[in-house]
């Protein structure tokens, strides 16, 4: 496996004013593969410490953040040598530890020159439980599920990755069949490494879903061991609606949809819990559709996603053999995985943070926002290749934006007002 965020971990390295780093990420997203090959290709030795059930080595940042005594315990526990630049030390599952995390900021300022990443993957959660988090001391990197082009790369299609750099070549044209043939895939594996792992291996769906089950029976599990006992129920509920909210027309998250009833101040804290966990994406609305957009979100009205296109392909009980033989997949499961699909694509191959607008009386809406160069830039989702853009032709209309994108499974169009994207090639906006 290659993922893309390795480019990033070496030039941090390079990075004469690093910080310790912290690697975000959900469960079974591949943090502590990637850290360990980090270790393998650039530093002569690498030090691995979980501090899951790991008293001792835990126990070692309790007295006080003397970072010269921690550095010797460690080498002294773990019989290596640890040389500044040349080893690379890795804290694991460190939401266990906070004061592992609270140390960072003594790494910081009294060793910058040794080389620490740092993760746990319900870090973000563990945030609400009295850590103190280092501001302003750690770099941050976020790793997501493999997006399209690392599973094309996964799938030794180098040729088709490389020629996604521009969306409107020749080449992506001429080869629009494979794309989308493999993108029918993508949907159904989804980028769960494990999970990618053994159908590049073995091209078993029945293996695929049987992983997928299992990752989604384990973040389950997580709500009972992590998460109060008043929440528990409702964040099940919220997590179990969201094949459900998906597949509607208007995928605003409607409470009314988890029980009858429902109110968004009972499931606040629930869907907070989700997505530090980082099991769901939230898309915030805005107000107006104008720079910064961030100064204008409507956090009472949002768009919730889950983690990995795969993941809700399992929840939703897809037939993984239906969807990647028949050739109106596009057409038939639109509503639960296309958007799905382009929102993992922005967040994980882009450097755009997705927002949507409405109008008022919903009478049109934007799939997605972003703000790019600038200037606002709305987004169109199209499972099919009905290339009908009525909201988005309503927006243009009324906000004259500089530029306009329609993602859909047809080629590259440039139609002046709005350019069409094809499916395969988000990571070209």
């Amino acid at each position: 496996m290659e993922r893309f965020l390795m480019s990033d971990l070496l030039k941090w390295k390079e990075n004469k004013n690093r910080k310790p780093l912290i690697l975000w990420g959900a469960r079974q997203v591949g943090k502590t593969w990637l850290m360990k090959e980090f270790g393998k290709r650039a530093f002569e030795n690498t030090v691995y410490i979980s501090f899951y059930n790991n008293k001792r080595l835990t126990d070692l940042f309790e007295p006080d953040y003397n970072v010269k005594r921690i550095l010797n315990a460690i080498e002294t526990i773990e019989h290596v040598k640890i040389t500044p630049d040349k080893t690379l030390i890795i804290f694991d599952e460190v939401q266990t530890a906070p004061k592992v995390v609270e140390s960072l900021k003594y790494f910081c300022e009294d060793a910058r020159e040794y080389c620490i990443v740092a993760a746990g993957s319900l870090l973000g959660v563990s945030l609400h439980e009295g850590v103190s988090f280092p501001v302003g001391k750690v770099n941050e990197l976020r790793l997501y599920p493999m997006n399209y082009r690392e599973f094309l790369m996964a799938m030794e299609e180098h040729t088709l990755l490389k020629y996604l750099d521009d969306c409107s070549s020749f080449e992506v044209k001429e080869f629009a069949p494979e794309y989308k043939a493999l993108l029918k895939t993508y949907m159904c594996i989804g980028g769960m490494p494990e999970v990618v792992s053994s159908y590049v291996a073995d091209k078993d769906l029945s293996a695929v879903r049987e992983l997928q089950n299992n990752i989604i029976s384990q973040y389950e599990g997580d709500f009972g061991k992590h998460a109060g006992a008043l929440q528990i129920p409702r964040i099940r509920m919220v997590w179990q609606s969201l094949p459900l909210q998906l597949a509607k027309e208007n995928k605003k998250f409607f409470f009314g949809q988890i029980k009858t009833g429902a109110r968004q101040k009972d499931f606040e804290v629930a869907i907070q819990w989700l997505t530090d966990a980082g099991l769901v994406y939230k898309v915030n609305k805005v107000t107006k559709p104008s720079m910064p957009l961030k100064s204008y979100t409507n956090f009472s009205s949002f768009k919730l996603f889950m983690l990995d296109t795969g993941l809700l392909g399992a929840m939703s009980e897809l037939d993984m053999n239906s969807i990647i033989e028949g050739s109106d997949i596009f057409v038939e499961f639109k509503g639960a995985l296309t958007e799905q699909f382009v929102l993992q694509q922005i967040i994980s191959d882009t450097s755009y943070t997705p927002f949507y607008y409405a109008g008022e009386k919903s009478t049109y809406e934007t799939d997605f926002l972003i703000q790019k160069n600038n200037g606002i830039v709305p987004i169109e989702v199209k499972a099919e290749t009905n290339l009908r853009s009525k909201s988005l032709k309503v927006f243009c209309d009324k906000f004259e934006p500089k530029e306009a994108i329609r993602i859909s499974s047809s080629d590259y169009i440039d139609q002046g007002w709005m350019k069409n994207i094809p499916l395969w090639a988000v990571n070209d906006l």
